[in-house]
């Protein structure tokens, strides 16, 4: 198995990722035909659960996309399950602590590193017979969420955990976390330096930082900031949000007759 995320991190380029809500395995085929270099399924915020994940897989199986998933929440159990079920990747919520990065390694490696338990029922059928075992700790991305005031405080040590690949910033929640509205793309000076210290942090450890964006405006601004992981929205919000252009379009130019 070989991740393609990593391939467009080594030729020094930024990965353009796409975030899955509805549980469709129509849905996420069309959003893998669309140029992206990875899609992520929700399973936290989403409306997707375990069976929709694997559909969302098996439909984007044969595009050049790296599937990955966002789990609920930072316990073994559902790790081992997204990666036994085909994600290259995984972005773990409110990840706060050193230790809690440590967990989230190790619930994700397989031994001697980690306490993976060995069962990959479908990832197996990446590779041939026994290979993906050998090639697993290597290729999966783990991206521990820095999203919370608290995780700010720890960046540092949390950084230095031996086996992420970076964090992946959740905007709206850091935000809340320091008296904010929650909103994707944000622009308070305080936020800001933040984002500058994470992407500096991360650089100086060759390890990859991500965030969620509302779109492309925010995605390019995120880029040219240093992150190399830009998430375009969802599928939900893309459609919501190029529906209502069209409506509003139609009877802007409809001359009041729709």
């Amino acid at each position: 198995m070989a991740n393609n995320v990593k391939k467009v991190w080594a030729s020094g380029k930024a990965v353009v990722n796409a975030w899955l809500a509805i549980p469709s395995g129509f849905s996420a085929e069309v959003i893998a035909q669309c140029g992206f270099d990875s899609v992520t399924v929700d399973i936290q915020h989403g409306v997707q659960d375990y069976q929709s994940m694997v559909q969302c897989f098996q439909a984007m199986n044969g595009h050049p996309v790296t599937p990955m998933v966002r789990v609920p929440w930072n316990e073994p159990g559902i790790i081992g399950k997204v990666l036994d079920g085909g994600a290259y990747g995984v972005i773990c919520p409110m990840v706060n602590t050193k230790q809690e990065a440590e967990n989230l390694v190790s619930y994700a490696k397989y031994p001697p590193r980690g306490t993976r338990s060995n069962g990959p029922i479908r990832s197996g059928m990446y590779g041939s017979a026994g290979t993906y075992q050998q090639t697993a700790n290597d290729e999966i991305v783990l991206l521990p969420m820095m999203e919370t005031k608290t995780a700010v405080e720890n960046m540092e040590s949390i950084l230095d955990v031996e086996g992420i690949n970076g964090v992946y910033i959740g905007p709206s929640d850091l935000g809340f976390s320091y008296g904010l509205v929650p909103k994707l793309d944000r622009d308070e000076p305080e936020i800001l330096k933040i984002y500058e210290k994470i992407v500096k942090e991360c650089g100086k450890r060759g390890l990859y930082p991500g965030i969620h964006c509302s779109g492309a405006d925010g995605a390019v601004r995120a880029i040219n900031m240093g992150f190399k992981l830009v998430t375009l929205s969802n599928e939900s919000g893309l459609m919501m949000t190029y529906a209502k252009m069209q409506v509003n379009q139609t009877r802007k130019d409809s001359g009041g007759k729709a």
